[in-house]
């Protein structure tokens, strides 16, 4: 067992061991960084990813019959990291991100320490950080800290499955012994995140009781058909569970008008007599937003530009009223610049979650002891990773304006990136608004974006756009290394003047993501979209000549 034992952290803390273990991470530090390249956008040379790549990886995997020294298992870790996309400033594709030092040693004490974050007596750091973490950002939203509660799970998809599962219990709480009703809804925006199509499979609502919202022309939720389907479900005995208010969809950053889709919901529970309707708010990518709930515009103590106060502060009105959603997601390894994964869920009234607790006797051998007192029986995970340590090193080490920096840097590039690509590409449209991610489309020749959306264009004429776009994307992530940009093929659904159904459109993705990417790379980023742009119509000419 000597041997075995060699294989662990000491047990005594012993200085021998300690260096030995700082020696293997000083290792990997220093040949990850010797992969590094701020020209290129992998960690050395990207393998080559033949069709049948996958396969021999499948024949050659043996588990080795005797252990090899620590140094060959670093080595072969490393081979796993040649050609893995680094973000740093030629990433604009996704809300992938570069995780910041205090987030990386939250994640290493975490596992040095390795509790469950079941039980405060298994886990009692992380059992302490969560607590905290979830005090912080209710104090910081607007939930009274004395009466919420919150978790972390499994990204923002967890949030909406654990928040419907929630609805669920609370709209009929013998569910859990018998079964979900039949007759439940659950209300989304057209352009919401695919969590809770994937969340009432598996609850066993169903998709067919999932319904989608048109959006408005600034991609957020249109308020009057929402409370039209509610009320063509009302009519057919159906009962409005859940609304999902996105802060902050995906690709375009729409934001949902919470404060009136919370007055709707009243008033229909009022005249039907209906039970409260659940509104989770999937701010899983707009939550960090909510750190301008505060700020002073007046006074501007960080000297944000007037053009990027603007947007902040058109933020600032949205995202105050959070506080009225019964739960919501900061998934702060979007644009909180944490590892995977690290999201809270936060619930407004704790009180709920006696609906979805088990009892004691499920579980005899947690949290039903004379010990401890901090038991997440109501988790749907059993074994929980500590992530809130993460998340609690992280906001110790930026605080409120180190985020706000941060964030509003987003914003600043985003805004410089616009103004330079419209200027340099005639035939090119911003589709969304100002936000952390442009959605732009190209077009053969000049821009038809105003008559695309009024629904001007043939189903044959958007269709001929997007397929330009899709296999413009072909060309420009081919050459991904230099610049990674992000695409979609639903920015949003568009009228067509030939057609009584709604066409998606193609776009591409702007998402500026990384602490390196600042308004001094845009030049760059702008003259790589032109160059190839250029090429490509060039291209389109020779071809169709």
């Amino acid at each position: 067992m000597k041997e075995i034992q060699k294989l662990y952290p000491s047990m005594d803390g012993n200085a021998l061991q300690r260096e030995e273990l700082l020696s293997y991470v000083q290792t990997v530090l220093t040949k990850i960084d010797e992969l590094k390249d701020p020209n290129k956008l992998t960690l050395g040379e990207m393998p080559d990813y033949t069709e049948d790549y996958y396969n021999r990886v499948i024949q050659k995997a043996n588990v080795p019959k005797s252990g090899v020294a620590m140094e060959e298992v670093i080595q072969e870790l490393l081979k796993l990291v040649e050609g893995h996309r680094y973000v740093n400033r030629n990433y604009v594709a996704n809300a992938a991100p570069l995780p910041n030092i205090a987030s990386i040693i939250g994640n290493l004490v975490m596992v040095l320490v390795n509790g469950n974050n079941l039980w405060d007596v298994e886990g009692p750091a992380a059992a302490t950080a969560e607590v905290e973490v979830t005090s912080m950002l209710s104090k910081l939203i607007g939930y009274d800290e004395n009466l919420s509660s919150g978790y972390t799970t499994w990204g923002g998809q967890g949030a909406v499955f654990n928040s419907l599962r929630l609805a669920i219990a609370r709209y009929a709480p013998e569910s859990n012994q018998t079964g979900v009703p039949k007759n439940l809804y659950c209300f989304c925006s057209e352009l919401s995140h695919y969590s809770l199509y994937k969340s009432v499979e598996a609850t066993g609502i169903g998709v067919e009781n999932m319904i989608r919202v048109k959006v408005n022309q600034d991609h957020s939720m249109d308020l009057e058909d929402l409370r039209d389907k509610m009320e063509q479900v009302i009519a057919k005995g159906g009962v409005p569970l859940y609304v999902l208010a996105t802060m902050g969809t995906t690709d375009t950053f729409g934001i949902d008008d919470i404060e009136a889709m919370k007055v709707i919901a009243e008033e229909l529970e009022c005249k039907h007599g209906i039970s409260p309707i659940y509104i989770h708010a999937d701010s899983a990518m707009g939550g960090m937003y909510t750190f301008f709930n505060d700020y002073d515009f007046k006074s501007n103590p960080l000297q944000f530009e007037d053009k990027v106060q603007e947007v902040l502060k058109s933020y600032q009105k949205k995202f105050k009223q959070i506080k009225l959603a019964d739960s919501m997601v900061f998934d702060f390894h979007k644009l909180g610049q944490t590892p995977y994964i690290t999201s809270l869920f936060l619930i407004k009234n704790r009180e709920n979650l006696k609906y979805v607790d088990l009892d004691e006797t499920e579980t005899p051998y947690v949290g039903n002891r004379g010990y401890g007192s901090y038991h997440t029986g109501y988790t749907l995970e059993c074994s929980r990773m500590g992530s809130a340590m993460t998340i609690y090193a992280s906001l110790l080490a930026f605080g409120m304006e180190g985020y706000q920096e941060l964030l509003a840097n987003y914003i600043r590039v985003n805004l410089a990136f616009r103004e330079k690509l419209t200027k340099e590409v005639s035939n090119v449209a911003m589709t969304n608004e100002v936000s952390p991610i442009t959605t732009f489309r190209f077009y053969p020749e000049e821009n038809k974006w105003n008559d695309e959306w009024r629904g001007l264009l043939t189903v044959e004429e958007i269709m001929e756009i997007n397929q330009f776009n899709d296999e413009f994307a072909e060309v420009i992530g081919a050459k991904r290394d230099t610049v990674f940009y992000g695409n979609t093929t639903k920015q949003r659904l568009v009228k067509a003047a030939n057609s009584n159904k709604r066409v998606s459109v193609y776009a591409h993705k702007f998402f500026a993501i990384s602490p390196y990417s600042t308004i001094d790379e845009v030049d760059r980023y702008v003259g790589f979209l032109k160059e190839h742009v250029e090429f490509f119509l060039k291209t389109k000419t020779i071809s169709f000549v």
